[in-house]
């Protein structure tokens, strides 16, 4: 056989099955494309998921928590509003915290100045303190927050006591850093003092006199300062009966006048 009869017989089927098979390539390569649109889609749904996850769940809650303090490597920021802590809460921290501690973590508390006087949590102040962690209260309220180094945040749900949403999104987490920054600065320490002697320090009765004249409900002050509404009321009508006030504006300016007094 001549050499093109050989050519004509051997090369061009292979030259043939050569483009069958790049047309297959090509089709094949615009089918799995063409998921593409998809692919991206449940990326970004991951992606967001990853970033801010709502829990529901109590229970799952707290073991996201202690994931977190597991995995923490620097520090860790605690806001806990609402007075004194549950002592079974404190029981199932208090372990998880000291070992955070004690392998180098720092560790920031902040509680309301109602925290100071339960027994519990002054108890749990003392064991952390002593293993470095610092701890503050304030007169007023704040949200429930919780920040591991820069890479996640705890934060409350409003009206949902039992939820919670962990941040992943850098610029948000540190936005929620700089807030407990500036509530920081604002606390005072939390010292043996505070939890001595009487069942209310000055700095809570000033704290319920002006929230007194800002016209809040005996419900709204006891929210803002984390105590019971019975007790609140009780601790109103202490106050107006120590300053003989008759009324809650008069009970502001008595106060700004023994205070004044005090002060010269």
């Amino acid at each position: 056989m001549a050499p093109g009869g050989a050519v004509d017989e051997v090369v061009i089927p292979i030259e043939r099955e050569i483009r069958a098979r790049r047309a297959l390539v090509e089709d094949t390569r615009a089918s799995i494309m063409s998921f593409l649109p998809l692919f991206e889609a449940a990326q970004v749904a991951y992606e967001n998921k990853n970033r801010f996850e709502v829990l529901n769940d109590l229970s799952k809650v707290r073991i996201a928590i202690a994931d977190l303090t597991t995995r923490a490597r620097s520090e860790i920021l605690t806001a806990q509003p609402g007075g004194a802590r549950e002592e079974g809460i404190l029981a199932e921290a208090a372990p998880r915290d000291r070992a955070a501690l004690e392998r180098g973590v720092k560790m920031r508390v902040l509680y309301q100045h109602t925290a100071r006087f339960g027994l519990g949590t002054g108890e749990y102040v003392d064991r952390i303190t002593h293993l470095g962690a610092e701890v503050r209260t304030l007169d007023d309220h704040f949200s429930r927050l919780l920040v591991f180094d820069d890479e996640a945040a705890v934060i409350s749900v409003p009206d949902n006591p039992l939820a919670a949403t962990i941040v992943r999104e850098a610029n948000v987490v540190a936005f929620i850093r700089e807030t407990y920054e500036r509530l920081w600065l604002a606390a005072d320490p939390f010292t043996m003092a505070f939890r001595a002697g009487s069942e209310i320090t000055d700095d809570i009765r000033q704290a319920i006199v002006r929230l007194l004249m800002e016209g809040m409900t005996d419900a709204s002050i006891a929210l803002r300062l984390g105590m019971s509404v019975r007790t609140c009321r009780r601790h109103i009508a202490d106050v107006m009966v120590e300053l003989g006030a008759q009324s809650r504006f008069q009970a502001g300016y008595l106060w700004a006048m023994r205070a004044r007094r005090n002060s010269a």
